[in-house]
């Protein structure tokens, strides 16, 4: 019995360690996909949407000490309710009828990378 548990313990670890890139992978799709319009692909605020006339800038996710000023449940809650439930934006939409739990966590975990902090 004690081998199968370590046996069933090693292949859930191996599960573990094989899916964290990939769904490291899947964070920076979504990213790409619903967030670099605005906050460009390297999460800086340059996105392609953003021109001389965009009535706000959208919040540069590399810098670090803005960022360390944001819990989790903050970027959680911009993601899912969008600007104005955070008193920001209106330009920034709420996500919550379209991304899962899982793609929010995996932002989330995104924008932690992209400004190398922890909230």
């Amino acid at each position: 019995m004690k081998k199968l548990l370590t046996v069933a313990f090693a292949a859930g670890l191996a599960a573990q360690i094989v899916s964290a890139p990939a769904q490291a992978a899947d964070a920076e799709t979504v990213f790409k996909f619903y967030c670099a319009q605005c906050h460009g692909l390297a999460g800086k605020g340059d996105g392609p949407n953003v021109t001389k006339d965009f009535p706000v800038s959208p919040r540069n996710f590399t810098d670090a000490a803005e960022m360390s000023k944001l819990s989790d449940a903050d970027l959680r809650n911009v993601i899912l309710d969008g600007g104005p439930a955070v008193s920001k934006s209106p330009m920034m939409p709420p996500w919550a009828k379209t991304l899962s739990d899982e793609e929010v966590d995996g932002l989330i975990g995104h924008l932690r990378m992209l400004c190398a902090c922890e909230g």
